[in-house]
């Protein structure tokens, strides 16, 4: 279930486990906190699954969307909810080469999604990473590559899902946690950059 323009709207999802999708109670929890700033904001999200986070930000009013899906069946089911909400497609969203509302799809790894944004020149905004709870390494991966690159914009965010004990840092380069939410087992972590002084 989808808030904001495309409200009480119902996502496909893919059957069994092969997908962990982040609860309608976290994702709302998310983008109260995200609030008003969402609204023109390039939005990045990591581990797509069936892109509901990516769609929300959309919903919301971010201009545009990034969706990185590896999984070739996942990849597919964001392509399936992008159309079925009428959401255009579009290449080079993260630079803003394009219309307002668009989305565009990177079926690719993770970190090489990351290294071909920068590479591009890249300006986000937001960035949501979901990765499999147990693939703590993906986290610090992410984490201390988004610290050291120019990616993300100076008062970009990032934002990790991750199990409540999970052991993110708190600096990563020159990002800094803000802040954490706990819902039960899961947690938000809340990243910014580090503005020198």
């Amino acid at each position: 279930m989808i808030a904001g323009k495309y409200r009480s709207r119902r996502l496909q999802t893919l059957r069994g486990t092969a997908l962990r999708p982040s609860s309608d109670r976290l994702r709302e929890t998310l983008f109260n906190i995200l609030g008003a700033a969402i609204e023109g904001a390039i939005f990045v999200d990591l581990f797509a699954g069936s892109g509901a986070v990516g769609i929300e930000a959309l919903s919301r009013g971010a201009y545009g969307a990034v969706f990185v899906e590896n999984h070739a069946a996942s990849a597919a089911l964001i392509s399936r909810n992008l159309a079925s909400l009428g959401i255009p497609m579009a290449a080079h969203v993260a630079k803003r080469k394009t219309f307002a509302g668009a989305a565009e799809i990177l079926r690719m790894d993770a970190m090489d999604a990351l290294e071909c944004l920068a590479e591009g020149g890249a300006r986000v905004d937001f960035l949501f990473a979901d990765p499999p709870y147990a693939k703590i390494r993906a986290y610090k991966e992410i984490l201390a590559f988004l610290g050291e690159s120019e990616l993300l914009a100076r008062s970009g965010r990032v934002i990790a899902e991750h199990r409540r004990n999970s052991d993110l840092p708190n600096i990563a380069g020159h990002l800094e946690r803000t802040r954490l939410v706990e819902q039960g087992e899961t947690a938000l972590s809340f990243y910014k950059p580090i503005l020198a002084a």
